[in-house]
């Protein structure tokens, strides 16, 4: 297990990534911690603002670990709420970003990050925690359902891998944990000490436009639509 210290004495611990697409999976204890990349969460409980600040510094730490210049991007999200990487409207800049995931459950916060070109989903959650079997028929059904209920001791290992492929398909909620079928997708479970955690990726799909793509498809319609069409500016010489 690698330790990175932070500024208050806790550690980034960096967890061991599955073979396939370059990845960077990491943990961080939940605290006081402050990131450039925090969102004003409004009358938010003070433990949803300490979960959230954590998470977005433990990516902040990620991202500093695989050299990404932290002043040129922000995170924004999309229309499903999955935070994504993007570049600060100006730079003018579309190569394509590494992917990010963030949970956080009990004490820790776990980010991952993955290779440009690939989505990424992360779920971290106490090895030890019980999920009720009236809970059972929320994330499974038929077979699988009938298995669950057999083998009660792996719910924890079923439901962060399937939140895990929530993420990765930034889709969250909006997919039916009880229709995925995880033999479908690129997903890896694994113990870290006292974590059950699951990862799950699979390849990009197409990014959210900005007003920077809309300006250069104008452009180019109207260099299409008019071979005269020139930019840039004029500037007058005096004598």
């Amino acid at each position: 297990m690698n330790r990175s210290s932070v500024s208050n004495g806790d550690y980034m611990e960096v967890m061991v990534s599955p073979s396939g697409p370059k990845m960077l999976l990491a943990r961080l204890k939940i605290g006081d911690h402050k990131s450039q990349f925090d969102e004003d969460l409004g009358r938010a409980t003070q433990k949803r603002i300490r979960d959230h600040q954590s998470g977005r510094y433990l990516l902040q730490l990620c991202l500093e670990k695989w050299d990404i210049p932290l002043d040129s991007i922000e995170v924004l999200r999309t229309a499903n709420r999955a935070p994504y990487l993007s570049w600060i409207e100006g730079l003018w800049r579309n190569d394509t970003l590494p992917g990010i995931s963030i949970g956080h459950s009990g004490e820790w916060a776990v980010c991952a990050l993955i290779e440009a070109g690939w989505w990424v989903g992360i779920d971290g959650e106490p090895a030890n925690r019980g999920i009720q079997e009236n809970a059972f028929d929320m994330m499974a059904k038929g077979e699988e359902l009938d298995w669950l209920r057999e083998n009660p001791n792996q719910a924890i290992k079923i439901w962060t891998a399937k939140e895990a492929v929530q993420k990765a398909e930034q889709l969250g909620m909006n997919l039916n944990p009880r229709n995925i079928n995880l033999a479908d997708y690129n997903v890896h479970s694994f113990h870290h000490d006292d974590l059950m955690v699951s990862v799950a990726w699979r390849k990009s799909g197409g990014k959210p436009r900005t007003s920077e793509d809309d300006l250069l498809d104008a452009t180019r319609d109207a260099m299409k639509d008019n071979p005269d069409f020139e930019i840039g500016c004029q500037a007058t010489r005096n004598p």
